[in-house]
């Protein structure tokens, strides 16, 4: 048994060691530097040893990926919330786009949507972020429904990244970052009142955000409900939108 234990920690650390070089290589040198022989030959060892760990290149990368990225999603989940679920989410926004700016080559292969399914560790880092638009929900604050403002913030926080590593540094514009958050903002909050039906959409998603928690509710009509605000706070932030074709009229 101890026998047993001690290979295990062995294969562990061999294969942390051969993680920690790949990723030195990948945020020094770039994706096409992390070949198995130059991370074999930076672990000190010989590189068939790598292939008992991972199969191919790609898996090498994708154990980079999750564990620089999980680090990553570890320091977001531990900072402390201020109390103020917008000042949560304004902090959240400047350290993905911080951490996008210095991790130029793992950010590519995290949003490479050629690389298929999304990895755990990023899955992970998108649920932090659904916590935090969840707390702005269930406090009024939300003119959008949930899932949309999710959506608008990630997509605005990848492609500010994309865009500003696609310009050479000393041309970049680092405002651009701060104004597509604004931006973003002014449209998913409450605090800019552009549209009449703002208050009435912040009631429905601030009372989506609470359903879960109706116990009193059977499991069918907590669903029930769900759809419903679902519908209505996506109908109230979007005006233009049709009623539904199998809606009842009088």
């Amino acid at each position: 048994m101890a026998e047993v234990r001690s290979d295990n920690a062995s294969r562990h650390k061999t294969r942390a060691n051969i993680v920690e070089c790949a990723a030195q290589l990948l945020r020094e040198q770039g994706t096409s530097a992390v070949t198995t022989r130059a991370v074999a030959q930076a672990a000190g060892m010989q590189a068939p040893t790598i292939y008992r760990f991972f199969e191919d290149k790609d898996a090498l990368l994708d154990a980079v990926a999750e564990h620089v990225f999980a680090t990553y999603v570890a320091g977001k989940t531990l900072v402390e919330d201020s109390g103020d679920p917008i000042a949560d989410l304004r902090a959240g926004w400047d350290t993905h786009i911080g951490f996008g700016l210095a991790n130029a080559a793992l950010f590519g292969l995290l949003t490479d949507p050629s690389r298929g399914a999304r990895s755990p560790a990023a899955a992970a880092g998108l649920e932090v972020l659904r916590a935090r638009v969840h707390r702005i929900a269930a406090i009024g604050r939300l003119r959008v429904p949930e899932r949309r403002a999710i959506e608008l913030i990630h997509a605005a926080g990848t492609g500010a990244v994309i865009t500003l590593l696609s310009t050479p540094p000393e041309h970049r514009d680092l405002d651009l970052a701060d104004a597509m958050y604004e931006t973003v903002m002014r449209s998913i909050l409450t605090d800019v009142p552009t549209l009449p039906s703002d208050s009435a959409t912040a009631a429905a998603v601030a009372f989506r955000a609470v359903t879960p928690k109706l116990t009193m509710l059977t499991d069918a009509e907590r669903a029930l409900l769900s759809e419903w605000l679902d519908r209505a706070s996506d109908g109230l932030s979007r005006p233009g939108l049709r009623p539904r074709s199998d809606a009842v009229q009088d």
